[in-house]
């Protein structure tokens, strides 16, 4: 018989809860719960044996206790937007909900003191340089000195010489290069980083090895077909690279280790070696093939590897704006 209070464990508690309250109150409370949690309070009702009165009564009132004074709350970006959604118009929530999910910072020059220096000075290098001359003008000097050694190195010099020449900003010209910031930059990188479920678990999945990959993927086709046909659409796979235009294949040649080429090509599919090699020179090609063929046979879980380097340099490549990955060849949209 249980007799000591103070040794109950947390799921010994709940599991004297829940069998007190009785069959039909139980019932609503395991259809809350999902299967981990269960099997857990499960367990503990199993192992809990007798139990005497005095030690159900205290339990009771220290449940009512806290239920009483809690001051546990979770909040998330999820459960403050709906309760927005319910007070405030669909488009002010949407602006507010990017606001915050934004870099951390009171304004928006503090928010710009928080973004990645590459990420900022890849937008502003499309930027004219008096513009960019201003942003750098009132961030911090440490800050602004990591986005100027990221633009090109001309351009940097003119934004350099608009600032030498600077004098005060006008008001107005703040509040416009203010608001071009929040209404372009600030919003596109708060959905950047409302990152989805699916395509997180899409990269996961194109981290994997093959033989774990099919696995995986059986498995939640088995118990949940959309998902795994949505992160199956999201994933990005050696054969996607097929989207290139000549000049992506070409860029891309240029960039991948040379050995990791002739072990990808070794297990890819004919139509993918023929992009690979129409896109080479009739030497290069030839003497790509002769590696091939000295390789003899090779692991499959070295050419996937070897694949999944190659889609790795691909998508840098693609971020860095020196290749365009689209949907379909002749699209210029890009899929990420």
């Amino acid at each position: 018989m249980k007799e000591d209070y103070r040794g109950l464990s947390g799921p010994e508690k709940a599991a004297m809860l829940v069998m007190a309250i009785g069959e039909e109150y139980a019932t609503k409370l395991f259809a809350l719960m999902d299967d981990e949690e269960i099997k857990e309070l499960s367990q503990a009702m199993a192992n809990l044996g007798t139990v005497n009165s005095t030690m159900v009564e205290r339990l009771f009132l220290e449940f009512s206790e806290g239920v009483a004074s809690t001051g546990s709350l979770v909040g998330t970006y999820e459960s403050t937007e709906r309760l927005l959604v319910k007070a405030l118009g669909k488009d002010r929530v949407d602006n507010i909900m990017e606001e915050i999910r934004g870099p951390a910072g009171r304004t928006m020059w503090d928010k710009l003191g928080n973004v990645n220096e590459a990420v900022l000075g890849n937008y502003l290098k499309n930027e004219y340089p008096q513009t960019v001359a201003v942003v750098m003008s009132k961030i911090k000097p440490d800050h602004a000195a990591s986005v100027l050694s990221t633009l090109p190195e001309t351009f940097a010099m003119e934004v350099v010489q608009r600032m030498l020449s600077m004098e005060s900003v006008q008001k107005e010209v703040l509040d416009d290069v203010e608001k071009t910031l929040r209404t372009e930059f600030m919003s596109n990188l708060a959905r950047t980083n409302r990152r989805d479920a699916h395509e997180m678990m899409a990269e996961i999945f194109n981290n994997l090895d093959r033989n774990a990959e099919t696995k995986f993927m059986s498995a939640l086709e088995e118990q949940n077909r959309d998902a795994a046909e949505r992160i199956k659409a999201l994933m990005f796979t050696f054969e996607d690279l097929n989207k290139l235009d000549p000049q992506g294949v070409q860029t891309l040649l240029r960039s991948v280790d040379k050995d990791k080429l002739g072990l990808a090509l070794k297990g890819a599919s004919e139509s993918m070696r023929e992009l690979f090699f129409s896109n080479m020179s009739e030497r290069a090609g030839k003497i790509l093939k002769e590696d091939m063929e000295s390789m003899g046979p090779v692991r499959l879980k070295d050419v996937d590897e070897a694949q999944m380097a190659m889609v790795t340099v691909a998508k840098d490549l693609a971020a860095q704006g020196e290749i365009v990955i689209t949907e379909s060849k002749g699209d210029e949209e890009l899929v990420y």
